[in-house]
């Protein structure tokens, strides 16, 4: 039987002052507490308010941090009353500054697995020891070498992981205890951090090539021996390795990658929500994407598999789609193409002046795209001359300046709205207000993979999914996209983040039913949506 302090000092049991006296009696908890006996919304007005105190949004997230290793129940149900408020502290973009300061600010390891390239044989150790007995369901794992907008840092990136999986339990409802983050520590190529004496990472390169994936085989391995039940969610790897790993694995296990296959379901989700309110059709459109990274050829891909479950096949669906990366417009004999690139590149004899292609401006006054993202981390890229010139040739324009945080956006919502005369459909990569524009309220969707992916991996966990197949991806955007009300003036593309927990049952719901009239869940289901509803936890004591 757990001792009195190890029971306070245990995230996952700790009730604090709500302890009832009978309790208190039944774990040796008398006289260790205050008297008073709280309620847990007694708990919640008191920490909230402790919460607001604090002078900046670093410290706030630093506060609820240290909430969530005392009383992880608490913790949530805070959150539950104001996710919309906590969101962007726990994630993204305050994430981006307890990354930047982890090595000062660092306190606790939030129940992560900190796993080194250099210790291959205490795999299978750190994860048991990391997950204390725990049943565990769902794992994020990072190296943090490719971080949208930040790049390569090391093992800080392991708070993307602790992020994500709080985000997965607030927007979904997936246990807490059943989660686990798992930092792959294969060193840094960031020299700040070398350089920096409290780094507390490896202080060597990267690893790479077949030794960093050989050891990402063995992880997988031991992740199947020990959590033979859990979704594996890859995190923020690098442009070189993201696709190979998802390619490796997708087949065999239930994997997602969030970068290449959540910021393509958001994108895609919210070019359906447009599609909806312009009345045309997917068939119809220009695709051009601004920067062709790991996100932007998830997105590319994304789309392209949707247009071929609409009748076209891979090389139709292709010529649909223009890549532009730092080199211009990318061809098939632009030098150094990556092998997600390669299957999207242009013929320079499709263009007379081919050679001329080498900024976005050129490409959007060729091509005529109706349809533009950015993934570039470029900011301000999308001008008031290349937004008009894309207007003039398109009823209702496309623009998705995902880029973030704020100041990498490729452009400003209200600049958009104004320069296409509110005819713009809009996604932004963070939180943007409302645009009022001659008479009329904009409402700017956030193409947030947050919005899609909880309940996505909720629904795979519920339905326990032997894999994510493309069916079932497609079941979860078009759940998503079918929120949008296009009758509304200034409808958004994507619904709010305000009903973000709404939303996520839907797709939970969408991704289980999807699962399992494939035949792909391990345990028999019969009612997928009683699957989902059995499985969601709700912080309550």
């Amino acid at each position: 039987m757990l001792k009195s302090y190890e029971i306070l000092r245990n995230p996952f049991l700790n009730k604090g002052t709500a302890f009832t006296k009978e309790e208190r009696e039944k774990l040796g908890l008398v006289g260790i507490l205050p008297s008073k006996i709280q309620t847990l919304e007694e708990q919640t007005e008191q920490v909230y308010a402790q919460f607001q105190s604090k002078p900046s949004l670093l410290e706030k997230r630093i506060f609820l941090m240290n909430l969530f290793n005392e009383n992880v129940t608490l913790f949530y149900h805070l959150m539950d009353q104001h996710v919309v408020e906590f969101m962007p502290v726990v994630y993204d973009p305050v994430v981006a500054d307890s990354i930047e300061q982890y090595n000062e600010i660092y306190t606790n390891p939030q129940q992560a697995a900190f796993l080194s390239i250099d210790r291959p044989e205490d795999i299978e150790t750190t994860l048991k020891n990391a997950s204390d007995g725990r049943d565990i369901r769902l794992i994020v794992v990072t190296d943090a070498e490719g971080i949208l907008g930040m790049g390569d840092w090391g093992v800080n990136g392991v708070d993307i992981a602790v992020g994500k999986l709080m985000v997965y339990t607030a927007a979904a409802g997936i246990n807490p205890a059943q989660v686990l983050p798992v930092s792959i520590d294969s060193g840094t190529n960031n020299q700040k951090l070398i350089s920096d004496p409290m780094y507390l990472g490896n202080r060597h390169a990267r690893v790479a090539g077949k030794p960093f994936l050989d050891f990402i085989d063995k992880f997988v391995e031991a992740q199947q021996r020990v959590f033979p039940e859990s979704l594996l969610h890859f995190e923020d790897f690098g442009r070189a390795n993201a696709q190979v790993i998802l390619d490796s694995y997708k087949d065999k296990i239930a994997t997602f990658n969030d970068d290449i296959q959540g910021t393509g379901m958001i994108v895609l989700a919210a070019v359906i929500g447009a599609m909806k309110i312009s009345k045309q059709g997917l068939k119809d459109q220009k695709f051009l994407t601004f920067g062709a990274g790991t996100a932007g050829m998830g997105i590319a891909n994304q789309i392209l598999n949707e247009l071929v479950q609409e009748g076209l096949t891979k090389e139709e669906a292709r010529k649909h789609f223009y890549l532009v990366d730092k080199q211009g417009l990318l061809f098939n004999d632009t030098p150094d193409l990556t092998p997600a690139q390669k299957a999207f590149t242009r013929d320079r004899s499709e263009f007379a002046n081919a050679e001329e292609l080498t900024n976005l401006a050129a490409v959007v006054k060729a091509v005529h795209p109706s349809v533009m993202v950015g993934t570039s981390t470029q900011p301000g890229t999308f001008t008031e001359e290349i937004v008009k010139e894309m207007a003039a040739h398109t009823e209702r324009p496309l623009i998705f300046p995902l880029s973030n945080p704020t100041k990498l956006a490729e452009a400003k919502a209200e600049d958009l709205i104004k320069w296409t005369n509110g005819k713009a459909l809009i996604s932004t990569g963070i939180p943007a207000a409302d645009v009022e524009y001659n008479g009329t309220t904009y409402h700017i969707g956030q193409g947030n993979n947050a919005l899609i992916y909880p309940g996505l991996g909720f629904g795979l966990v519920a339905s326990t999914a032997k894999k994510l197949t493309q069916e079932t991806i497609s079941a979860a955007i078009h759940a998503l996209g079918g929120l949008v009300d296009a009758n509304e003036a200034g409808a958004a593309v994507l619904p709010p983040v305000s009903q973000l927990t709404k939303f996520s049952q839907i797709i939970a719901e969408a991704t289980a039913e999807s699962v399992v009239s494939q035949g792909l869940n391990r345990e028999e289901i019969t009612d997928a949506k009683k699957a989902v509803a059995d499985m969601k936890w709700t912080p309550e004591y």
